[in-house]
C-alpha cells in the first residue's frame, strides 16, 4: 500500500505502484503553446533560465495542463559550466556555445561565477511552493561527462570527438577537469535539494559514444562520486541516472554508479532491461519519443509493451529522451488516458 503521498517518490523507494507514475523529459518546452507565449514575451533561453518568475511558471505548465506526477525544473544542464567560468550563449536557431572552447582542458584559467546559481535556487523554491505534496518536484544537473564535452569542444557535436581525444591524449588534465565537474555538480544539486528539490536526475546524454573502459572512467566512477557525495549530504534524496545509449554497459552503470532508480532510453529493450537489472530496481522510461508523435496504435503499443515488461518492477512511465517540439498535445493526452484507463 503507498503509504508516500507522491506515487513517483513511492516507486523510487521501492514500491510498485498501478498505474506507475508518469513524467517527460522535456515535459516543460516548445510544445506547450503556453511556453512560446511566455518565451515571445520574455526573449531568448537563457532569458527564461535566469528569470525565476518565468522559469517556475514554465515549469508549472504541464502539471496545470496534464497533471503529470512530477515537475521538472525547467534550466539547462549548461548551467554548471556557465557558473565554472565558461561564457555561455544560445543562438537564434543554434545549439549552446561555450566559449573558451578548453580543447586542451586548462579550466583552472576561468573565473567561477557561483551566482548563476541564485535564480535557479530561487526558481526550485517558487515551484515547490505552488506544488500539491503528490507532485514530486525533480531537480537535476549534467552528469560530468556529458557536461565536460560541451565544455571542451565549446558547442555540441554528434560524436563527442573533441573531448574523447582530450580524454585519450591527456587524461590527467581530462581527469581534472571531471573532478571540478563533480564537485561543482555536488553543489549545485545540494542547493536545489535544499531549495526543495525532492528527486534530482543526472543526465548522461552522450555516455553512448564511449568506449566500454572509458565508460567506467568517465560515466560510472564520476557518477558514483556524486551519488555517494550526495548520500552523504541528503541520505533521503534519491537519484536517477539516465545514461543514454549505455546499451550492454546499463547492467554495470547500475550495479556501480549507486543509483537509485535508472532511465532507460527507447533503444534498451524492456525485457532485456527488466532481466538484467538488480531485483527490485526502480526503472524509468522508455516510450520512443517519435512513438508518441505517431500516436494512436503506435504509441498503446509502446506503452503496452514497456508496462508489460516491468509489470513485477517498481517503474516510472517516461520517454526515453526528450519530449519533441513537433509533438501533439492530444498524443500526450492519449498517453496519459491509457495509463490510467489501464490501471
Amino acid at each position: 500500500m503507498n503509504q508516500n503521498p507522491s506515487p513517483l517518490l513511492a516507486v523510487l523507494s521501492g514500491e510498485r505502484i498501478d498505474p506507475p507514475p508518469v513524467w517527460l523529459m522535456r515535459q516543460a518546452g516548445r510544445y506547450l503553446p503556453e511556453y512560446r507565449a511566455l518565451r515571445a514575451e520574455k526573449g531568448g533561453f537563457l532569458n527564461l533560465v535566469y528569470d525565476s518568475e518565468a522559469a517556475a511558471e514554465i515549469t508549472l505548465q504541464p502539471v496545470r495542463r496534464f497533471g503529470v506526477d512530477a515537475a521538472i525544473l525547467f534550466s539547462d544542464i549548461l548551467i554548471v559550466p556557465h557558473a565554472m567560468g565558461q561564457a555561455l550563449s544560445f543562438g537564434v536557431g543554434e545549439g549552446p556555445k561555450l566559449e573558451p572552447a578548453l580543447l586542451d582542458g586548462g579550466f583552472e584559467a576561468l573565473t567561477p561565477a557561483p551566482r548563476h546559481f541564485a535564480p535557479i535556487y530561487e526558481t526550485v523554491r517558487r515551484v515547490r511552493a505552488a506544488l500539491s505534496p503528490e507532485t514530486a518536484l525533480i531537480g537535476f544537473a549534467g552528469s560530468p561527462w556529458t557536461v565536460a564535452t560541451y565544455m571542451v569542444a565549446g558547442h555540441g557535436s554528434k560524436d563527442q570527438e573533441a573531448a574523447r581525444r582530450l580524454a585519450y591524449r591527456d587524461p590527467m588534465a581530462f581527469r581534472l577537469l571531471i573532478d571540478r565537474i563533480v564537485a561543482v555538480t555536488v553543489d549545485y544539486l545540494s542547493g536545489q535539494i535544499e531549495a526543495g528539490a525532492q528527486v534530482v536526475q543526472l543526465f548522461d546524454s552522450w555516455s553512448g559514444s564511449l568506449a566500454p573502459a572509458e565508460f567506467e572512467r568517465w560515466v560510472i566512477a564520476p557518477t558514483a562520486d556524486i551519488v555517494g557525495r550526495l548520500m552523504v549530504r541528503h541520505p533521503q534524496i534519491p537519484v536517477i541516472g539516465f545514461p543514454k545509449g549505455a546499451g550492454a554497459k546499463l547492467g554495470a552503470y547500475a550495479a556501480q554508479t549507486g543509483v537509485d532508480a535508472v532511465g532507460l532510453d527507447e533503444s534498451v529493450d524492456p525485457a532485456w532491461a527488466d532481466a538484467i537489472l538488480p531485483p527490485g530496481l526502480p526503472v524509468q522510461g522508455n516510450i520512443d519519443p517519435l512513438a508518441l508523435i505517431a500516436g494512436g496504435r503506435a504509441l498503446a503499443e509502446n506503452i503496452a509493451r514497456i508496462r508489460a515488461a516491468f509489470d513485477k518492477r517498481p517503474h516510472i512511465l517516461n520517454l526515453g529522451h526528450g519530449i519533441l517540439q513537433d509533438t501533439p498535445i492530444a498524443h500526450v493526452e492519449q498517453l496519459l488516458a491509457q495509463v490510467r484507463a489501464n490501471a
